[in-house]
């Protein structure tokens, strides 16, 4: 993990220890999520970079589905772009390289429970970035950057968050895509054709409870809608 910060280099091992682990026991890895691209974020935590963390078939959901999280001690919501890659990204691979292997976007929401408070760099990463499950939307083959696409977050009816910028907090998306594979390639690992990556959260995270209907709105990329219990 040559020029890696060293938090993020003894993180990103204990985390690709424990993802190799789940899935020599089955699990089936769907991609990458990162994290803490937000200017305010990597400030707090003195990172120059987003961090990655990994994504497994067990933890995706399907549009509606209802989730328990009151078991879950700060159950939070984020509203995501997706983007869905077509060709594997070599080491070293330009801007342009990483746009032409994006072969779609789509929106999509991950839950967290952002649990121990977000304060060591490489306890974040070790625990995935608090990840705890995703949900993807259908793929727009069209799209390779983020331009044109806003988002909002609508609880029980009402919304709670919207953004007609969401670079803002996450950064270029085809840059976070890039910086995403110069990390796993810095690992030792590969960003590949058929994985998805999850951009960042395009407003601040939301705190949700049982008993809320929440639906995270893409703009073009549609709407998504989870049951919380």
């Amino acid at each position: 993990m040559t020029g890696l910060d060293d938090r993020i280099a003894r993180g990103m091992r204990s985390q690709l220890a424990v993802r190799d682990e789940r899935v020599r026991g089955g699990e089936r890895p769907i991609g990458w999520k990162v994290g803490f691209g937000a200017p305010a974020a990597a400030a707090a935590l003195e990172i120059d970079r987003p961090l990655v963390g990994f994504l497994l078939d067990s933890g995706l959901l399907q549009e509606g589905a209802h989730v328990p999280v009151s078991s879950w001690t700060k159950p939070m919501l984020e509203p995501e772009i997706a983007a869905h890659i077509a060709r594997d990204v070599e080491p070293g691979a330009s801007w342009d390289d990483v746009r032409a292997a994006i072969g779609g976007l789509s929106a999509a929401i991950e839950l967290a429970d952002v649990d121990p408070p977000p304060e060591d760099v490489s306890a974040i990463l070790a625990g995935n970035i608090f990840h705890r499950h995703v949900l993807l939307g259908p793929v727009d083959p069209e799209r390779s950057t983020g331009d044109g696409i806003g988002g909002r977050v609508v609880v029980d009816g009402a919304e709670v968050a919207a953004t007609d910028d969401p670079a803002a907090l996450t950064g270029e998306l085809v840059e976070v895509v890039r910086l995403t594979a110069e990390l796993l390639d810095a690992c030792g690992e590969r960003l590949r054709a058929g994985e998805v990556v999850i951009t960042g959260s395009v407003t601040p995270p939301q705190p949700v409870a049982p008993g809320q209907r929440v639906t995270a709105e893409l703009g073009p990329l549609g709407a998504l809608t989870l049951h919380l219990t």
